[in-house]
């Protein structure tokens, strides 16, 4: 995806091809820059589609049918209300547990899903899924939509998903009177993450499709996105009433994951555009309604900042003093009541309706299940690998340019970004429950807890809730190896991440009974161990050289990863602090003729 995505989507949206069939003769050959009016009338230049040769393992494009779907608008903006029943919509597939997702879109909580033919296949990364959703419902429910097809970097970038100071939009697409389903094809092409790097505050030359929300309960909600700039997107899908935020994502091979809003979404730069972001207001201006009560023609106006009532730069530079520039966005504070609180404290706060206030054995027990789910979730996308035979292939000479982000099979199959993450929970759970231990020496009243012992409280829950714990993995030779969620924590650095490796390893086995089916051979075995650095990395380096020959990974340099993993053990950390905690034995008696 990216710039060429983009171009590609102006073209096919532009209405010179037929509305339901594209083939590969549509697509004009190479040509030198012209100018082009998109379908809401404004101008763009169109650079030239690479040649045939520029992307050497993609596949001709190939013939595409649509069933008749038209998208018709029938109203001119969206109502509060149908902004409440598009939260309503993203509420119920959350809820719904739908692990795709095309099972999403064909799930009984879709309430437009009788509305799609037998047959029909909705696919989705994480950067699409938001964009899928968005005009899926407006589709189904006539309202106006539209989104930026192209972008481009402000300043020099060699990849626009990682952009130092983000990027700019260039051209907006407004798809009335096309098909649907051909419709939510384009999009995924138009889209990747870089469409949402872009600074909060920027509005030229052409809006953005989202605007940075005030952190309170009203403005964040179903529906809301999530964007971490290390190149990962989410939906916000709901609140709970401790002001923890639910959401789901997508992956590159369509699954559909759930997770709590935590460290794992970073903080940057506001050019970066990072943080929670809510669909822009929208309308149409210079339409013509038929008698049907269709409107054509026209153009989409997408509201400016000023006009939007929640929009907010609070999350980029705190609710104190702003800082005097950009790049000191780390000074902001955030206060509540008096009390200077971190960030995702104060996000926390505010989602509870103002009070922060930590259930440790709750907050436990919901990091246990929530990293045992990821678990599980990594469990299909390695049997994805191996039921696509990646682990059959012979280790590529180098790695990608950068293995959090790239293309090809690489990006489908490997794991690195979602192990970085996983590694990331664990971490977080460890370092959680030794602040909740300090929280409770010093009384802190944001700790609720009546307990005499907190230590060994949260170590039987962690235990409780490990034990319900049990992965599942498929060796290289389809038998199945459980794991316990203590021995999956054990291995987490040891997982293989390269989906050129058997299943085995993706899974951190080490020991000969395990290893027997494992059929990789000695230079296998090498790229493993010299991925280990790589393995104990938690931070994804986006902007690092990665593209390493096996001999080049062996020895320290950038770019190849720490020595040595973070603490995840936090059973041990507990089971140490209640070992601690005992008062010491009473002397030994002193016999009577001593």
């Amino acid at each position: 995806m990216g710039k060429w995505a983009g171009i590609f989507a102006v073209l096919l949206l532009g209405g010179a091809l037929a509305p339901d069939r594209v083939t590969a003769e549509d697509v004009p050959a190479a040509a030198a820059a012209a100018a082009v009016t998109l379908p809401d009338g404004t101008a763009a230049m169109v650079q030239p589609l690479p040649g045939k040769g520029a992307v050497p393992d993609a596949p001709p494009p190939l013939a595409v049918s649509y069933p008749p779907a038209p998208y018709l608008v029938r109203a001119d903006h969206w109502t509060d209300a149908d902004e409440k029943e598009f939260g309503q919509f993203i509420a119920e597939l959350g809820e719904s547990g739908c692990a795709t997702v095309d099972r999403c879109l064909h799930d009984p909580h879709n309430p437009y899903r009788g509305t799609d033919p037998p047959g029909m296949v909705f696919a989705s990364d994480c950067a699409d899924l938001p964009y899928v959703l968005r005009f899926y419902f407006a589709w189904k429910r006539g309202l106006p939509f539209s989104y930026e097809s192209e972008i481009e970097p402000r300043g020099a970038s060699h990849d626009m998903r990682y952009s130092l100071s983000g990027n700019r939009v260039t051209a907006r697409v407004y798809p009335e009177g096309l098909n649907g389903y051909r419709t939510l094809d384009v999009i995924r092409d138009a889209v990747s993450s870089a469409t949402y790097r872009i600074h909060p505050e920027l509005q030229e030359p052409y809006e953005q499709d989202f605007y940075s929300p005030a952190i309170s309960r009203k403005a964040i909600r179903p529906g809301t996105v999530i964007y971490d700039p290390n190149g990962h997107l989410a939906m916000v899908w709901k609140v709970e009433r401790n002001g923890r935020i639910r959401y789901f994502d997508a992956h590159p091979d369509y699954s559909v994951t759930r997770g709590y809003y935590d460290l794992r979404f970073a903080r940057s730069l506001p050019g970066m555009g990072a943080g929670f972001k809510n669909w822009r207001p929208q309308r149409l201006e210079g339409a013509v309604k038929d008698a049907d009560g269709v409107w054509h023609g026209g153009r989409i106006v997408p509201a400016a900042n000023k006009e939007i009532a929640d929009f907010s730069l609070e999350q980029y530079f705190g609710n104190g003093k702003r800082p005097a520039e950009d790049s000191q966005w780390k000074d902001g504070s955030f206060t509540l009541k008096g009390e200077r609180l971190d960030y995702y404290d104060f996000v926390r706060a505010e989602m509870a309706g103002g009070t922060l206030l930590f259930d440790p054995l709750r907050e436990i027990a919901d990091m246990v299940d929530s990293n045992c789910d990821d678990l599980q979730y990594r469990v299909q996308a390695v049997d994805l690998s191996r039921e696509a035979g990646l682990q059959k292939r012979d280790e590529p000479e180098r790695l990608p340019p950068n293995i959090y982000g790239t293309e090809g099979d690489w990006e489908t199959y490997s794991t690195p970004s979602r192990d970085a993450r996983l590694k990331t929970a664990f971490k977080e759970l460890r370092d959680d429950a030794a602040r909740f231990l300090w929280m409770a020496s010093k009384h802190d009243k944001k700790l609720a807890y009546e307990g005499k012992n907190l230590a060994a409280d949260m170590l039987a829950v962690y235990d409780r809730h490990a034990a319900q714990c049990r992965i599942a993995y498929s060796r290289s030779d389809g038998s199945k190896i459980t794991l316990g969620y203590e021995e999956a924590r054990r291995r987490l650095f040891e997982m293989s991440f390269d989906p050129y490796q058997c299943p085995e390893r993706r899974w951190g086995a080490t020991s000969g009974g395990e290893m027997a089916t494992c059929p990789d051979n000695t230079l296998k075995t090498a790229w493993y161990e010299a991925e280990r650095n790589l393995r104990n990395q938690i931070d994804r380096t986006y902007e690092a050289r990665m593209d390493f020959t096996l001999a080049e990974l062996k020895t320290p340099g950038p770019g190849k990863g720490v020595a040595a993993p973070p603490d995840t053990d936090v059973r041990g950390y507990l089971a140490a602090a209640v070992e601690a905690a005992k008062p010491p034995p009473p002397p030994a008696k002193k016999s009577w003729w001593r």
